[in-house]
């Protein structure tokens, strides 16, 4: 954790639809930018505990989301959009362009419950 007022270095977590960067990690809060490369998805997951809230910054974002896994929402996101991913909300992120999001969360990062996923990487993280 972070002395107050003191600099971080970003830490770059490369994943296989694009890479995050870790700007902000403290006990309350982290915040990341997420780079999803054209074509690319994130699984198909929900938290547990976890909250947190996007705000796509450039790209075009296809969000699926719902309560219930057999009938999910969809909706299109642009730059200057936000969502917010409550705790038990299923929730997946493709990228129809290139697109990089900010995401400001809770910290448990671990927190993550994969229901399907492109990558072969199941259950929790």
């Amino acid at each position: 954790m972070s002395k107050p007022n003191s600099s971080v270095k970003p830490v770059r977590v490369p994943k296989p639809w694009g890479h995050e960067l870790i700007f902000a990690r403290t006990r309350r809060y982290v915040g990341k930018v997420l780079h999803i490369r054209k074509g690319r998805r994130l699984s198909l997951q929900f938290h547990k505990k976890k909250d947190e809230s996007i705000l796509v910054v450039d790209g075009k974002l296809h969000l699926t989301y719902g309560r219930n896994p057999k009938r999910l929402a969809t909706r299109v996101l642009k730059p200057g959009q936000t969502f917010h991913v409550t705790p038990r909300l299923i929730h997946r992120f493709r990228a129809l362009e290139t697109c990089s999001l900010f995401e400001v969360s809770t910290p448990e990062l671990w927190d993550v419950v994969r229901l399907q996923d492109d990558y072969g990487r199941g259950g929790s993280a």
